[in-house]
Order: C-alpha cells, then structure tokens, then sequence
C-alpha cells in the first residue's frame, strides 16, 4: 500500500479517499474494503473484469507486454527445465527445489502415485462411456474419504504430503478414467518412471500393445504442463480461492475447480479448435473461405484458437508450443490433413493485415489441441489434461489463501427485482 496515494470520490457532495495499492509490479488498484462501511455504497462489475480480489506472490501477468512469470521466473526460462515437477514444486514452495528437495519431492510422488484399492473398485462402476472430465470432477473428491486429514485446521501439518498425493493420484485417476472411457483394464504406476512418461505409460500401455515411451514425447508434454500450471486469477483458480475460502477440505476445492475448468469458455478452447479444424476439412479444407467469414462482422462464425481475453499482443506460452509443436511435427512426420488446416490457419493468422492489427495472433490454446491430436490425446481428454497441468497453481492459490487472513468470499450485490409496491 502506498502512503502517498489517495483516491478520492465525490458522493453527494461528500469527499471520500479511498487508499491506492501498488503491487510490485507497479500495478495499481483502489482499495474499497471500507466503501460500504463509509459511504453505503457498493462497486458493481459484473464478472469482475476490473476487480482485484486478492493479493497473491504467485504469478504474474502483463497482457500488454506479453509477460508470463511463476513466483518471478520467466515463462521462457521455466520450459528449460527437466521437469513439471519442478515448477509445480516453485509453485508450491515459492522456490526452485535444490537436489535434495527435488529427490525428496520425487520421492513423494512415487510413492503416492497409487489410489486406495477401495478407491479403485468406484472405477468400475461407473458408465462406460462416461466423459472423462466428469469422471476426474467427480473422482477428485473421493480420497477426502480416505485420507481426511485435508481441512484447514489440520492441513498445516500434513500440507507436503497432501499436496504431492493429490498432484500424483490425478493423473492416475485422469488415466483410469480415459481407460473406463474405452472400455480397457486400468494400467498401474510404475516407481521407475517420471511423472509425465508415468502418465503416458498408464494412459497408452496395453496388454496386447505395450507403450513406447519416446523421450520428445515426455518432453514436450512436460513443456505442456509447465505452460499451463498457473495463470494467475482466472475463473477456475477464482473458484478455488472462493469454495477454500469457506474452509473446505482440499479436494472438495479441487474438485470445484476442475468443474470451473471443464466449460467451454475455460478449459475446452483447445478441443474447440480441433472441432472449428473438423469443420473447415469437411467443408473441402477452404481456410480462406472461413478467415473471410470470421472478418464478416455480421456473420456469427468465430475463428477458435485466436487472439486472448488477457493478452493484447502474442501469447508469450503460443510463442514457446508454436516451435516445439513444428519441431514434434516435423519429427514424428505425421501426415494429418488436419494439421495442414491448421498449418494454413497460422499462416493466415501471421501474415494478414487484419489479423495483425487486431493482436489476434494465434493463442496457446490453438497450439496445445495440435499437439494432444498428434501425441494421440483424444479430445475428450484434452480439458483433463489442462486439469492435471492447473493442478499445483490452484493447490499453490489454495495454499496462500488459507495462510493469509482471508474472510469467506461474500460478494454484494444490487437488487434490480420487484418490490412490494410493485406487487400492489
């Protein structure tokens, strides 16, 4: 908070100064804490675009600038790492883990990768065919039942080990579920694999088809997941803070937080652009023909995969996949009429004057769907892995709420329905 810096607001002729808050970023906000108390007033902003409701050391975001930091580290500099589960340990803890904190963190991990056998046996009786992201949403809330010790009372104690049992088993339930999906016998976790090609091996390994687990595969899904474990306060991180808030135990949290994600508007953009992709193939594969019907303002077709609520310039995590997605391409030599839609859609997007001067460079999101299709992700699986990936942001977010001084989230709100006399 600045003590030089007031705002103040004329209300029936009554001046009020409200306090200025300078993050240190130099982002700036109006604290209005004691508004209604001094003013009777509330603020109104509907989804709240302009509305600060939290202060976080976490992650940072510059739209305009197109910067992306986790607790001060560059996006840029984090994909160098070896490993997810690096960066959803600096997420957790504020730091890069030493040598030691990282064999130890790994450790916890393998040996927490394995659901409580009881816990196994719900797999089985749930429909085939279920959606996998319901499968996860519902699933995530079942080893409250076997591990309790999770609210906010206890959670100080046992916070390490919580977080790398829930960090572990959700991809463990994330394969069983593809595989209920399908209709295939869940695979086991192996303690002589990593954590992403452990995740692979459970989702693909067959008993009839055993899994290749490629090393550029491992790589750029674990670029994947580092791109996508935090993104300050969006709708499903939002929805985390909000349920934790009111001291629910972590996984009933989480589980809020994967059905946040799971709408179209959140964590489905990279599915939608695989379908917007179906639909142009089907139509003969005339991209021009749909980049003139998206510059069509009255016609309601959208180009998925472009342009970001958030950034106004380049999407600094589609500029990292966008290279390693061409690089994985090129080395897998995969010819998907698909990906040749989307390789044209790009260089639509990159070079013509209407998409420049409108910022709406292609996102990370358009990118990711490409690379799930070509790692042989199915669609319905693509929200579940943006789910595994969020994971260690919504647990770090969780984690700072409830080690601050953070009341119940209780919103206002400004009544616009019918009154007595209306009914009169």
């Amino acid at each position: 908070m600045s003590e030089n810096l007031k705002a103040t607001l004329n209300i029936d002729g009554s001046i009020v100064e409200l306090p200025v808050v300078v993050g240190s970023e130099n982002e700036k906000g109006i604290d209005i804490s004691t508004l209604r108390s001094k003013t009777g007033y509330v603020t109104v902003d509907p989804s709240f675009m302009n509305t600060a409701a939290c202060y976080s050391k976490i992650t940072f975001i510059d739209g305009e600038k197109g910067i992306l930091r986790y607790r001060g580290i560059p996006i840029e500099d984090l994909v160098k790492l070896e490993s997810f589960t690096q960066v959803a340990f600096l997420l957790l803890h504020g730091n890069l883990p030493t040598p030691q904190q990282r064999v130890q963190f790994s450790r916890l991990l393998n040996l927490n990768s394995m659901l409580h056998e009881d816990m196994r046996h719900f797999f089985d009786h749930l429909p085939r065919g279920a959606h996998p992201m319901h499968i996860l949403s519902t699933m995530i809330n079942a080893p409250a039942i076997f591990y309790p010790n999770v609210d906010l009372l206890s959670i100080n104690e046992d916070i390490d080990l919580s977080s790398a049992r829930l960090i572990s088993t959700i991809r463990t339930m994330a394969a069983f579920a593809y595989k209920k999906n399908i209709g295939e016998p869940v695979v086991y976790p192996r303690h002589d694999l990593p954590y992403c090609a452990n995740f692979l091996n459970m989702m693909f390994d067959s008993p009839v088809a055993p899994y290749e687990i490629k090393p550029e595969i491992v790589r750029i899904l674990n670029i994947l997941f580092i791109l996508h474990a935090d993104h300050e306060q969006n709708c499903s991180t939002t929805t985390v803070r909000t349920i934790g808030s009111a001291q629910v135990n972590l996984y009933a949290t989480i589980s809020a937080g994967i059905s946040a994600l799971s709408g179209p508007l959140h964590g489905g953009a990279n599915q939608a652009v695989v379908e917007m992709l179906k639909q142009i193939l089907a139509d003969g594969g005339n991209v021009k023909k749909y980049v003139e019907l998206a510059k069509d303002k009255n016609n309601p077709f959208r180009l998925m995969g472009f342009g970001h609520r958030v950034y106004k310039t380049y999407d600094p995590r589609a500029k990292i996949i966008r290279e390693e997605c061409h690089k994985l391409l090129a080395h897998m030599d995969i010819h998907d009429p698909l990906l040749d839609v989307a390789r044209e859609l790009e260089e639509y997007a990159l070079t013509d004057p209407y998409f420049k001067e409108r910022n709406l460079y292609p996102n990370v999101d358009f990118y990711t769907g490409i690379v799930y299709r070509a790692l042989g992700i199915p669609e319905n699986m693509f929200t579940v892995m943006f789910a595994l990936a969020r994971l260690p942001g919504w647990i770090a977010h969780w984690k700072e709420m409830i080690g601050g001084t953070t009341k119940i989230v209780r919103p206002r709100q400004i009544y616009i329905g019918q009154t007595p006399a209306d009914r009169a």
